[in-house]
C-alpha cells in the first residue's frame, strides 16, 4: 500500500488569504488492488481544504464518472502493468475532458513530470515524497489554471462576437449608404433638365454611377480619411477647407462626395481584417459630416458672389461723368 503522505498543519487559519479554495471535489481514478482509503484519510489529516474524494476503480468506470458528474479535478494512479496514467490522461484530453488532471505515481518527478506534461495532465506528484499540502496546493492551482483558461476563452469568444456585430454593423451602414445614394440618383435621374436622357437610369437599378473623379483627388481623400480617422479634427481644419475648395472647383456634389466616401470608407473596413471598425466608423462618419459642411459653405459663398457681385465704388467728386465740353 501507498505510504500515506505527511500532514502539514502549519498557520491552517491563513490558508484560505493565501489561494486554497474552501471546498474541492475531486475523483480519483485507481485500480481496484490499490483503493483509495489511504489517500481519504490523508486529505481529512490536513485542515487546508476540504477535499470531498470520489473514487472509481478503472478507466471505464472513471470515464462513467465523468460523464454524469462534474468533478473540480481528477486525480489519476500511474500503475505500471494495471492502470497506464498517461493513455488514459490522453484519452480524455481527446475526448473533449478540460478538468485538471493531477497523475499520482511512485516514480520520481524528474522521470514522470515531462511525460505527464506532454500527455495532456497539469501536473504529477509522487507519493513518497510529497506532503498532502503540497498536493492540495498543486490541484488548486490546477484548478486555478482551468479556471482562467475558460474565463480567458470565454472573453476572446466575446472579443470575436463583439468584432463581428461591428463589422456587421459597419456593412448595414454601408450599405445604407448606397441605397441614399442609389435613391438620390434615381430621383436624378428622372429630372430631364439634370441628367440627360441617355444617362438616366432605370428606376429598378441598384448600382451606383462610376465616379468621374481625378485619381489624385481620389487618394487625396484617402489619406485625408486614414489621418482623420487616427488625429480626429483637431488640427486638419485647413486640409478638410483645402480639399473642398479643390472638391468645389472640380464641381462635385453633395451626393459624389458621399460616394467617394463611401467607396474609401468601405476600402478601409475591408483592409482592417479582425480588428474592430467601431473606431473607424465614428470618426468617418465625423469627417463626412465635415466635410459636407465646408462644401455647403463653399457653394452658399459661390453662390452669393454671383448674385451680389462686388461693385467699384468711385471716388468721391467722381460719381457722375463730367459733361462734355464744347
Amino acid at each position: 500500500m501507498p505510504k500515506v503522505l505527511d500532514s502539514t498543519k502549519t498557520r491552517p487559519a491563513r490558508t484560505m488569504f493565501q489561494g486554497l479554495p474552501e471546498r474541492l471535489r475531486v475523483l480519483y481514478i485507481t485500480t481496484p488492488k490499490r483503493p483509495g482509503a489511504w489517500l481519504a484519510e490523508a486529505f481529512a489529516s490536513d485542515s487546508g481544504s476540504h477535499v470531498e474524494l470520489e473514487e472509481a476503480k478503472g478507466s471505464a468506470a472513471g470515464l462513467a464518472r465523468l460523464r454524469d458528474e462534474a468533478f473540480d479535478a481528477i486525480l489519476i494512479s500511474h500503475v505500471p502493468g494495471e492502470l497506464d496514467a498517461l493513455e488514459l490522461v490522453e484519452g480524455y484530453r481527446t475526448g473533449g475532458a478540460e478538468e485538471p488532471i493531477v497523475v499520482l505515481g511512485s516514480q520520481s518527478e524528474q522521470e514522470m513530470a515531462a511525460l505527464c506534461y506532454e500527455a495532456g495532465a497539469d501536473g504529477y506528484v509522487c507519493v513518497n515524497t510529497t506532503t498532502v499540502r503540497t498536493l492540495i496546493w498543486m490541484v488548486a492551482r490546477a484548478v486555478q489554471r482551468c479556471l482562467l483558461f475558460r474565463e480567458n476563452r470565454r472573453l476572446w469568444q466575446a472579443e470575436r462576437r463583439r468584432l463581428q456585430q461591428e463589422r456587421e454593423e459597419a456593412e448595414h451602414l454601408l450599405t445604407q449608404q448606397r441605397k441614399i445614394l442609389c435613391d438620390l440618383q434615381g430621383l436624378q435621374s428622372q429630372e430631364q433638365y439634370l441628367v440627360p436622357k441617355s444617362e438616366r437610369l432605370p428606376s429598378d437599378d441598384g448600382s451606383l454611377c462610376p465616379l468621374d473623379l481625378p485619381a489624385e483627388l481620389v487618394q487625396h481623400y484617402r489619406d485625408l480619411l486614414r489621418t482623420y480617422v487616427i488625429m480626429g479634427s483637431g488640427n486638419l481644419a485647413k486640409e478638410l477647407f483645402r480639399l473642398a475648395d479643390l472638391l468645389i472647383t472640380a464641381g462635385v456634389s453633395a451626393g459624389e462626395l458621399l460616394q467617394l466616401h463611401s467607396e474609401v470608407l468601405e476600402e478601409m473596413i475591408h483592409g482592417l481584417g479582425s480588428r474592430s471598425t467601431r473606431h473607424v466608423m465614428t470618426r468617418a462618419d465625423l469627417l463626412a459630416l465635415e466635410m459636407l459642411l465646408y462644401l455647403a459653405e463653399g457653394y452658399r459663398r459661390r453662390y452669393q458672389y454671383r448674385q451680389n457681385p462686388p461693385v467699384q465704388l468711385m471716388l468721391p467728386g467722381f460719381d457722375h461723368p463730367a459733361p462734355p465740353a464744347f
